[in-house]
């Protein structure tokens, strides 16, 4: 129609869009300062999601031959491949590591806060025997144990020391997050 602006109408929908796509972030803008008491529980990824993630990540890591994704927030990312319990397949995770003393790697099989356990997790209690990567760097056989309730108790405050976003994701979910150890296979 002639005489009539529709720049800001098409501007509106494409922001509306936008922000819809990523689920509450609209209502993060949209908060009134009087709406500042805790916010809901936001629904976490699916597994599919998830998947794509991990993908576009092991992505970036080769085609960037490792100058992009092997640290988050501060951490060493690890790529951690296990035998898939049902499948018998290779199935590879990128991981953080909040703890690195020596040859020993510490993951928290976190999965954001969801109340369910990573299937990575499920795989190597079936099968402690994974392979890891840390960074970009080559693939080396480990073992795989999850801490016991004492052990995990002990290290918990120093994986939260390492990223005070773990204490945000116990919060989150009713199961206690367990943390795994990788040792490299003695020869």
């Amino acid at each position: 129609m002639p005489g009539v602006d529709h720049r800001g109408a098409r501007q509106k929908q494409f922001t509306s869009r936008s922000l819809a796509a990523f689920g509450t972030l609209e209502a993060d803008f949209t908060r009134r300062p009087e709406e500042t008491g805790p916010k809901k529980a936001e629904p976490m990824p699916s597994d599919f999601q998830l998947k794509i993630c991990n993908a576009v990540h092991r992505s970036i890591i080769r085609l960037s031959d490792g100058t992009f994704g092997t640290t988050f927030k501060g951490m060493p990312t690890i790529a951690l491949t296990t035998i898939g319990r049902k499948s018998s397949r290779p199935h590879t995770v990128i991981l953080t590591a909040p703890i690195i003393e020596g040859n020993t790697i510490v993951v928290v099989a976190s999965r954001g806060g969801d109340p369910r356990d990573p299937a990575w997790l499920h795989n190597l209690r079936a099968n402690p025997a994974v392979e890891v990567s840390v960074g970009h760097g080559s693939p080396r056989p480990m073992t795989a144990r999850v801490l016991p309730p004492s052990e995990r108790n002990e290290l918990w405050p120093d994986v939260v020391a390492a990223h005070a976003g773990y204490a945000d994701y116990q919060e989150k979910t009713t199961r206690t997050i367990p943390l795994v150890v990788l040792t490299p296979v003695s020869r």
